[in-house]
């Protein structure tokens, strides 16, 4: 929370700028509450300087005190059965590079309500160290409960670099947590490496016409969100039992302004897994409406894949934001990818390109996608799917 210094004169100025509702006069002082979210409007609002952020993160000479390379490993429940996400594996993965670089430790952070039998898992991917968090309260993701428990964490071991998925969880997670110790924050990287000692964070920038690379040389931890499908991801050390760290970190009070009262598990998303599917087929503008998508369905139905868009289809409203690729959507990394109707911009690119087989159909020889695919074919997919979904089907008879 924001510190209130002794020469407030509870002028009030602070009360009204304050978006969450955090602060309050109380007897002619300003008071901060549990709301909030450090975001510093107050202040810069405040005439005679009484507002002021927390200590920043480690600086200096402390940095030599944080050591170690942190996964936040995030947990699904698929149909009743707990499983690592996919992208944490390939976080460890990554991490296990990196942590051999610098001659430090692998650590796993695993928050829930019963995470212990995916541990053999995490060991196995490389983790020399699993800090285990578990009770009732975390069952379900609650912004407030995680970030107080990693915090809790950090605080106390002192990481080097903490890295989380770049899903809807870890982009939820990681900017609270960085906020509340004030460290930077790199989002969405595509790639990460050592460079003298400090974390080389690339990630698209400017519409992803150029790759940027970001050091966070002066505090720590170094945090970044990764996107899926962009690491390799291979079980390194089959076998190897990590060391279990048991802590406990107390549930904050701001965890019961959200409850869960009900869960409905949209239909696509239930049966489409995009980043996770072997096989996508994804439509763009060229389809030219809604109903022709019905064609791309279809087909992916045959090839038992998932659906993809690109951006100019999702902005149309023929495909709900979950099945967008790209830049601004999911990365995927299927064994085979098709592009029908795309043209092949940059941003749709950076979220297919490491896919293994890619094939294109544009009626525009030049469009960029037949640089990246493998297989292209230059017609009008009204004709060409039509026919392709006939061969598919009669091939299965």
């Amino acid at each position: 929370m924001i510190n209130v210094l002794p020469n407030c004169i509870g002028c009030g100025k602070c009360v009204p700028v304050c978006p969450f509702g955090a602060l309050s006069l109380v007897d002619k002082k300003a008071v901060c509450g549990p709301a909030c979210t450090l975001c510093g409007a107050c202040v810069s609002a405040c005439p005679v300087k009484a507002l002021q952020m927390p200590q920043r993160a480690a600086a200096g000479a402390d940095l030599a005190s944080y050591k170690g390379i942190w996964v936040f490993v995030e947990v699904i429940n698929d149909k009743g059965v707990l499983k690592n996400r996919p992208v944490s594996l390939e976080l460890l993965t990554k991490g296990r590079e990196l942590a051999n670089e610098l001659g430090e430790k692998l650590c796993a952070v695993a928050v829930g309500a019963n995470n212990s039998g995916l541990y053999a898992e995490i060991s196995a991917y490389g983790a020399d160290i699993i800090y285990s968090v578990e009770g009732p309260a975390y069952a379900d993701y609650n912004t407030a409960a995680y970030a107080n428990a990693v915090i809790t964490l950090i605080k106390k071991y002192k990481p080097s670099a903490v890295l989380y998925p770049s899903t809807y969880i870890g982009r939820d997670l990681a900017p609270r947590i960085a906020a509340e110790i004030h460290v930077g924050l790199t989002a969405d990287c595509t790639g990460l490496s050592i460079k003298n000692g400090n974390l080389v964070q690339t990630r698209p920038a400017f519409g992803g016409n150029i790759m940027a690379d970001i050091l966070c040389p002066n505090h720590r931890p170094q945090m970044a969100t990764v996107r899926p499908n962009v690491m390799g991801r291979a079980a390194v050390s089959a076998g190897k039992t990590a060391q279990i760290v048991r802590e406990v970190a107390p549930v904050p009070a701001s965890a019961a302004k959200v409850r869960i009262l009900k869960k409905e598990i949209d239909a696509s998303a239930e049966v489409e897994n995009i980043d996770e599917a072997q096989i996508v087929i994804s439509g763009g503008r060229g389809l030219k409406t809604a109903e022709n998508f019905r064609l791309i369905n279809e087909i992916a139905a045959e090839f038992g894949g998932a659906v993809g868009a690109s951006r100019a289809a999702i902005d149309a409203g023929w495909k709900p934001k979950n099945h967008q690729v790209g830049q601004s959507g999911v990365t995927v990394k299927p064994k085979l990818y098709m592009a029908c109707g795309i043209s092949g911009a940059v941003q749709h690119v950076v979220g297919m390109e490491n896919s293994e087989v890619i094939i294109a159909i544009n009626k525009d020889g030049s469009a960029p996608i037949f640089n990246v695919c493998k297989y292209g074919i230059v017609g009008d997919l009204h004709q060409i799917l039509p026919k392709l979904l006939t061969l598919v089907r009669d091939s299965k008879k």
